[in-house]
């Protein structure tokens, strides 16, 4: 049975699923948009450096193929990121939600189901901006994800609110029992004047394959405050395709950090609308391949409306076999006078045998704007390591420090102290410092 086809019959299996008519009208157009795109493949343009196809070639389970679920509270502890008693929990464990492994616990925050949202006082929320995402993905692995919503989940940040606790979000993979296929879905809205700190994680327990293939869609309104952090250090038989769709609605703040260890294969899609004037979009990244891992950042900055301002800066410290992607695009619409879009890529490769490939871009339709885009492709400075290793630092040692810092600019933007000590400690344990 060929891709399509296994697909086509679990879509058929879900039908009977008691769902609302929109979010059945946007999963039915999403199958037929897969069903006519399939796969993408290397001659796709937005996938030429990232071959996925290969992976989908695989027997994986859905959860609901499993008779029962094994992933206890233990197996969560063993995961928990610092801070997670003070934190809200959102556990999704094979790409479903675990309300039983979750907790809430700011009144700022209302967090549930996203079937539940679809039916009550949120309906015109979900209705608007659930599937906004698709706008800029015109492939199948986006298509898929929204085909196949399920049990996903709705989070509200109350108006004027600020939430006393950040979110931690667990994507977790269980492959003990054989090779899993996820599809978590999460739809955020950040009300006017409210403000909320977001941690995301991607984690696989067991040896058998893993495939994630997550989108989160979040919609800030007027005055609000968003920061974003997804951390990713997951293991070698890991595939993640994570799509994060911010939509500043209304003139509003909007970080988002994105920090990538470790994972076999790891797509990163990152879409920032900014569809209201004088809002501010800062998106940074950090990625540290070894072995024979592969990263892919993709990012889009669509400047909908004059006066806005974004700032990009990702950074990649490959070594060994890894391969690094970059492809950045900023849009400035002829509407969009005024706009300060700024955005850089630079990429150390420690190996022969490691490479990257990066491609900023702009496509600007506006005469009144500062725009600029650059990428940089090299070594570690050799006279820098001379004078250090001059002052009796050994040569891993010097090398270690340069490439924290390196690292540093990225690093000192993550905001939670607990979170920005753990990515720390990961980073000189990647860097052996």
């Amino acid at each position: 049975m060929d891709t399509i086809s296994y697909f086509k019959e679990r879509f058929e299996q879900m039908q009977s699923d008691s769902v609302c008519e929109h979010v059945k009208g946007i999963r039915d157009e999403a199958f037929s948009e897969f069903a006519q795109s399939g796969i993408p493949t290397v001659k796709h343009e937005e996938w030429k450096y990232t071959r996925i196809n290969d992976f989908f070639n695989k027997d994986y389970h859905f959860s609901t193929d499993l008779s029962e679920q094994a992933f206890t509270i233990q197996d969560l502890e063993a995961l928990q990121l610092p801070g997670h008693e003070d934190a809200n929990l959102i556990v999704f464990v094979n790409g479903h939600y675990h309300s039983e492994l979750s907790h809430t616990r700011s009144e700022e925050l209302e967090i549930l189901p996203l079937q539940e949202a679809a039916h009550n006082q949120f309906a015109p929320i979900v209705e608007k901006h659930l599937g906004h995402s698709a706008d800029y993905h015109k492939d199948g692995v986006n298509a898929l994800n929204t085909a196949f919503i399920q049990e996903g989940v709705f989070v509200h940040v109350q108006k004027g609110r600020t939430a006393k606790h950040p979110i931690y979000l667990y994507n977790i993979t269980d492959a003990r029992n054989g090779n899993i296929f996820a599809q978590p879905r999460v739809l955020v809205h950040v009300a006017e004047n409210a403000h909320v700190q977001m941690v995301e994680t991607f984690s696989t327990l067991g040896a058998d394959e893993s495939f994630t293939n997550q989108v989160i869609e979040m919609a800030v309104e007027k005055n609000a405050v968003l920061e974003f952090y997804k951390i990713q250090n997951d293991a070698p038989n890991s595939t993640v395709v994570s799509t994060t769709h911010v939509h500043q609605v209304g003139t509003s703040i909007a970080n988002v950090i994105t920090i990538s260890l470790s994972g076999g294969l790891v797509r990163n899609n990152l879409n920032m609308v900014m569809s209201a004037p004088n809002s501010l979009a800062n998106l940074y990244g950090l990625y540290l391949q070894n072995g024979h891992t592969h990263v892919d950042n993709h990012t889009v900055v669509d400047n909908r409306e004059p006066n806005c301002v974004s700032n990009e800066l990702y950074k990649g410290i490959l070594d060994d076999h890894a391969t690094g992607v970059f492809n950045g695009k900023i849009f400035v619409r002829q509407i969009a006078q005024k706009t300060n879009a700024y955005q850089s890529n630079k990429n150390i490769l420690l190996s022969e045998n490691a490479s990257v490939n990066t491609k900023p871009q702009l496509e600007i339709f506006a005469d009144d704007v500062r725009c600029s885009h650059g990428c940089t492709v090299g070594q570690l400075d050799e006279e820098a390591l001379f004078y250090m290793k001059s002052r009796g630092i050994s040569d891993k040692t010097a090398k270690a420090l340069l490439l924290q810092g390196f690292a540093l600019d990225i690093l000192e933007k993550i905001k939670p102290s607990a979170i920005r000590l753990y990515v720390d400690e990961l980073v000189q344990k990647q860097l052996s410092l």
